[in-house]
């Protein structure tokens, strides 16, 4: 399964290879409630067709009927859609939940430098490093440069000369080890958009499972996957839930050496002191890499079943990938140890 994203890109370096101008699109900013987040790219053709989506249907009907009545000539134009009407038509598109959003519109014609700029944003999507993308809003002009580590998806600034996108490898999940919790996170994962891994080499645990659509299965120990090149990037999160410390221990060992943004291992707070004693003794772990491991796992929502412990965990990956702070839950009390039915607070 492709990420939103992706598709996006292929769609646009499919229309351009053959031909055909499109109207590539990036949410800049976003006032007030609105559905869709700075970052989020859609792509149209001349015809009405396209992929994505800029705020979940009422944007994107405006839109497209400006591009089919020969509007946006421009290389580059950054329209605004939800504010009260004031003169300027795209002002009197009202989102539903109330908010506004400026768009970055580029009309890019099928040149060759536009066919390699989509091949090289493709490549980025799948690759392992971010990238800035700077588009010139006074000649459409696009450029991609090394990111630092970390940072805002859209860098944009009212009257400025241009604008700085990140762009990144798709968000991916490497599951380590099978579980019915490990069911439920890729499930959960895959509707999120992520690519997800899931690894485990015991036959007699996965013979009989059917993995979602969309999920890739690799039937080798997690550690000897996470610890091959490439496989972990900034935009990889690492779980382990099966309470089998020969899958888990070795995964987490090896996962604090890539630069995988989150890593987890499900575990009451009492089994989480055993393993970082275990990781320090076995593992030879220092304590800033012991400190990288979120266990237990997960937000504390008082999550009991699989599904429910899975939601804990995924909110959790989310909530670090959007750059949000920890939501400061006490955990659980002294001494609990119902790790096999319940996902503890991350830290």
């Amino acid at each position: 399964m492709q990420s939103l994203d992706a598709q996006v890109v292929a769609q646009a370096l499919e229309w351009a290879r053959g031909g055909d101008t499109v109207w590539y699109c990036t949410v800049l900013s976003t006032f007030g409630s609105s559905p869709r987040e700075p970052g989020s790219i859609m792509v149209a053709n001349a015809s009405g067709d396209h992929v994505g989506s800029l705020s979940g249907g009422c944007v994107e009907e405006d839109f497209l009927a400006r591009v089919m009545a020969g509007e946006y000539t421009m290389p580059a134009v950054i329209v605004r859609y939800g504010a009260p009407g004031s003169g300027d038509g795209h002002l009197q598109v009202r989102l539903p939940c109330g908010g506004i959003l400026d768009v970055l519109v580029e009309r890019r014609e099928a040149t060759s430098a536009n066919v390699q700029h989509f091949e090289q944003l493709s490549a980025a999507l799948a690759g392992e490093q971010e990238l800035l993308r700077r588009v010139s809003l006074a000649d459409g002009a696009a450029s991609l440069a090394p990111a630092s580590a970390g940072g805002p998806r859209v860098c944009y600034e009212a009257h400025g000369e241009s604008v700085l996108l990140r762009v990144g490898p798709v968000a991916k999940l490497i599951l380590a080890g099978y579980s019915s919790v490990a069911d439920a996170c890729a499930h959960f994962a895959l509707r999120l958009g992520y690519q997800v891994v899931l690894c485990d080499p015991r036959e007699e645990v996965t013979a009989s499972v059917e993995w979602p659509e969309g999920m890739t299965f690799v039937p080798q120990l997690p550690s000897q996957y996470i610890a091959l090149p490439g496989m972990c990037t900034s935009s990889t999160a690492v779980v382990a839930v099966t309470h089998d410390p020969r899958i888990d221990d070795l995964a987490m060992m090896e996962a604090v050496k890539t630069p995988a943004s989150y890593i987890g291992v499900m575990g009451s707070r009492q089994t989480s002191r055993a393993r970082a004693a275990r990781l320090r003794r076995t593992g030879g772990l220092s304590e800033a890499e012991i400190e990288r491991i979120h266990m237990p796992i997960g937000l504390d929502l008082g999550s009991k079943t699989p599904a429910e412990i899975a939601l804990a965990i995924m909110a959790d990956v989310l909530r670090v990938r959007r750059g949000r702070v920890s939501v400061g839950s006490q955990g659980y009390e002294e001494g609990a140890d119902d790790d096999a039915i319940r996902a503890g607070p991350s830290r």
